[in-house]
């Protein structure tokens, strides 16, 4: 910034000399993960000079390639630097080679232990269309036409982390147990977001659970039951697992957000992704209780997975990684205007056809796209930043701190 700046202020309106300093771990991981967090870094570096801010980055290595460098998907010194940080800023973990479910040592394992021993109990999910993007969408477009919903999963707890969880060899054959368990304390936190986001949105909470067959699920609905006077400004309704899935696909557009336990959380979020015609352009979020300075902790990774079969081409699609970076500037920042600023100029960039070939694949080449790979689209997006700087428009939702 020039010393003629230094005495006006940033967009966010911070008096320009007075930089915080943020402290964020970055993670590549495995397969495309280092090149769209790359993109993502990318973008909030530019960010960080527009609106008057700096990023103490730390960078670690967890997955396969922690496996090949340590022995172990996450040490523990590096799970103590993540404790330590504002936010962690994710990649994608996952390797062809560790893929044996009898193995040892797998780099998902490294995933499940960052989210239990950093408390990361909800899981968020937002779903949006963007509209120059509804043909995309392997649904009929005008079933996702205003689909902007918000899947809230629990996920510390349920049947992943559920003890018993075994084969059993018996006189008769083999047998498994899986444990599905949740305390009050588990449901009632995650069922408090939900309803808390709900509020900052359009104020409509969908309970999900199957209510008619589990003991674990008729205890869910009475919890919600129980929180939901603290409520009265949310309207509430309870929907089984297996009519939720179907409306999913059917009626999209009439969820706001949707609360649910880890399994259940798990599926109907990936079903939902298809919405948006390509698992690139999906951010996510996991949020602990624990509270920094400036927020509340978590780890920001797009839903994708590694994707070792296109890893190292240039072709991935960085824009869910760079939209999990404006959820972070959002609830473990406190920074909004960047947020909104960062979601703008995702989709100005889309409007003036960037593409990368996922976005591509559905509709095909058309005469306005401009076929780009994935520093080429973050490049793209950093451009629409700066131009946009001035231009931000407001989020339609709000977050609400005290959560």
């Amino acid at each position: 910034m020039s010393d003629q700046a230094s005495s006006q202020t940033t967009p966010g309106g911070v008096p320009a000399g007075e930089s915080p300093t943020y402290r964020l771990v970055v993670v590549g991981g495995d397969g495309i993960g280092p090149e769209v967090i790359t993109g993502g870094v990318r973008v909030i570096e530019a960010a960080s000079r527009i609106f008057g801010f700096s990023v103490d980055w730390t960078q670690i290595l967890v997955g396969g390639v922690a496996i090949d460098a340590f022995g172990t998907g996450l040490r523990d010194e590096d799970l103590a630097i993540c404790a330590a940080s504002d936010a962690v800023y994710f990649g994608a973990i996952g390797d062809p080679k560790y893929s044996d479910p009898k193995a040892k040592v797998r780099p998902e394992q490294a995933l499940l232990k960052l989210r239990k021993e950093l408390g990361l109990y909800a899981n968020l999910r937002p779903v949006t269309v963007q509209p120059i993007l509804a043909a995309s969408s392997p649904v009929r477009e005008s079933l996702v036409k205003d689909v902007d919903l918000l899947i809230v999963r629990e996920l510390t707890g349920g049947l992943y982390f559920g003890k018993p969880s075994e084969t059993r060899y018996t006189s008769s054959g083999r047998e498994v147990v899986d444990t599905l368990s949740y305390t009050e304390h588990e449901i009632r936190r995650v069922v408090k977001l939900g309803f808390e986001l709900a509020r900052g949105r359009r104020k409509k909470l969908t309970s999900v659970d199957k209510a008619n067959v589990l003991e674990s699920s008729r205890l869910w609905r009475t919890i919600v039951e129980e929180v939901a006077p603290e409520y009265p400004d949310v309207q509430l309704e309870h929907r089984l697992v297996d009519a939720c899935a179907m409306s999913l696909v059917t009626r999209p557009a009439q969820f706001d957000v949707m609360v649910m336990e880890n399994l259940f959380g798990d599926i109907l979020s990936d079903e939902a992704s298809v919405l948006a015609g390509s698992l690139g352009m999906l951010p996510s979020a996991s949020l602990g209780e624990r509270r920094t300075a400036h927020g509340v902790f978590g780890l920001y990774e797009p839903i994708h997975g590694s994707a070792p079969d296109i890893a190292g081409q240039n072709i991935a699609n960085p824009l869910a990684t760079i939209l999990s970076g404006a959820m972070l500037m959002r609830m473990s920042l406190g920074r909004a205007d960047v947020a909104d600023a960062i979601e703008a100029a995702v989709a100005a960039t889309l409007a003036e056809g960037y593409r990368t070939p996922d976005l591509i694949a559905a509709v095909g080449e058309q005469p306005d796209t401009k076929k780009v790979g994935t520093q080429e689209m973050a490049d793209a997006v950093v451009s629409a930043l700066i131009a946009g700087s001035s231009l931000v428009v407001p989020s339609r939702h709000t977050w609400v701190a005290g959560t």
